[in-house]
C-alpha cells in the first residue's frame, strides 16, 4: 500500500513540485484555496484537491477526514500553505496560516498518524533574514521553526518526526519575479542560481523517508547558499 501525503497549498509553485515528486510513489492530496489546480490534475488525475481556507482553523476538521475516508491513511504532512502579507497589510493572516494553520491541521490529524509519519513544515530564510517591510511574515516563519522543534520533541516517542524546510529564492512560473529582482537574489547566492520547486521537492522526499528516520526537529535551509 502506497503512503498517504497531504500537501497544503498544492495548487502551484513550490507545493505543485511537491504533489508532482511525491506523487510517484505516493497517494497525494493537495489543499487550496482561490486557485484551482487544473494543471496538476490534468496530468495526475488520481490527486485528491480539497478546497480549503486555512487562515480558518475549523476547516482541519474537514479536511483531514477527507483525505482519510478517500485513502484510509495518514503517512505525511507537507504544510506548504503560506501567506506573505507586508506589515502594513497583515491583520493576521500570516500567523493564521503560516502557524495556526499547522498546529490545527496536527491536532485534527494526530489520531490518524502512526509511527513513521513525518510532517515538514516549509520555513524561510526569512526566519533569520528577517525581510524588510515584511517583519510579520518574518516573525510567522521564526513561529514555525519554534513549533517544529518543539513539536519533534512532543512527538519523538510516537515515533512521529517533525521537521521543517527554509527555501531562499525560488523561482514560480505562475508568479515570475521583475528580472532586476531576479538577479539580485542571484548576485547574493552562492551557486549563482535561483532556486526552482524541485529543488525543494526533492528535500521534502528525503525528509518524508526512511533515509531521514534519525532526523527530527531540524529546518534544513534550501538557498543555493543565499547570503553566506
Amino acid at each position: 500500500m502506497k503512503p498517504v501525503a497531504l500537501i497544503t497549498g498544492g495548487a502551484r509553485g513550490i507545493g505543485r513540485g511537491i504533489a508532482e515528486n511525491l506523487a510517484q510513489d505516493h497517494e497525494v492530496a493537495v489543499t487550496y484555496n482561490s486557485t484551482a489546480p487544473d494543471a496538476l490534475l490534468d496530468s495526475l488525475p488520481d490527486i485528491l484537491a480539497i478546497k480549503a481556507d486555512l487562515s480558518d482553523r475549523s476547516q482541519a476538521a474537514d479536511i483531514i477526514p477527507q483525505v482519510i475516508n478517500r485513502f484510509g491513511r495518514l503517512d505525511v504532512i507537507v504544510n506548504n500553505a503560506g501567506s506573505l502579507l507586508a506589515d502594513d497589510e497583515d491583520n493576521g493572516q500570516n500567523n493564521a496560516i503560516n502557524v495556526a494553520a499547522p498546529m490545527a491541521l496536527l491536532n485534527v490529524a494526530l489520531p490518524h498518524l502512526k509511527v513513521g509519519a513525518s510532517i515538514i513544515n516549509i520555513s524561510s530564510v526569512n526566519a533569520f533574514l528577517p525581510a524588510m517591510g515584511a517583519v510579520s511574515y518574518s516573525a510567522s516563519k521564526a513561529a514555525l521553526d519554534t513549533w517544529t522543534r518543539g513539536m519533534a520533541k512532543t512527538l519523538g516517542p510516537q515515533g512521529i518526526r517533525v521537521n521543517g524546510i527554509a527555501p531562499g529564492a525560488i523561482d514560480r512560473a505562475e508568479s515570475p519575479r521583475p528580472p532586476e529582482l531576479v538577479k539580485a537574489f542571484v548576485d547574493m547566492t552562492a551557486l549563482g542560481r535561483s532556486g526552482v520547486p524541485e529543488d525543494i521537492a526533492k528535500v521534502v522526499r528525503f525528509l518524508a523517508s526512511d533515509a531521514a528516520g534519525f532526523i527530527t526537529g531540524e529546518t534544513i535551509t534550501v538557498s543555493g547558499g543565499y547570503r553566506l
